[in-house]
């Protein structure tokens, strides 16, 4: 059989977690900063757990991470 292509967009935005699981970073950090609050920019830095239901298709994207 030949080998399975990893999704490259998939892979430059999720990183597996050694449970099996995938991590992501938050949304709304790129750009017009000046008008978010300290708190609202400091809540959204750490990465998050991609949810359970989304798990099958990040498997099947990245097939080798």
């Amino acid at each position: 059989m030949p080998k399975i292509k990893t999704n490259r967009g998939a892979a430059k935005r999720f990183k597996r977690r050694a449970s099996g699981g995938f991590k992501r970073a938050q949304s709304h950090r790129r750009h017009i900063l000046t008008k978010k609050s300290s708190k609202r920019k400091r809540h959204l830095r750490p990465m998050e757990n991609v949810a359970e239901q989304d798990t099958a298709a990040l498997d099947r994207m990245l097939p080798y991470i």
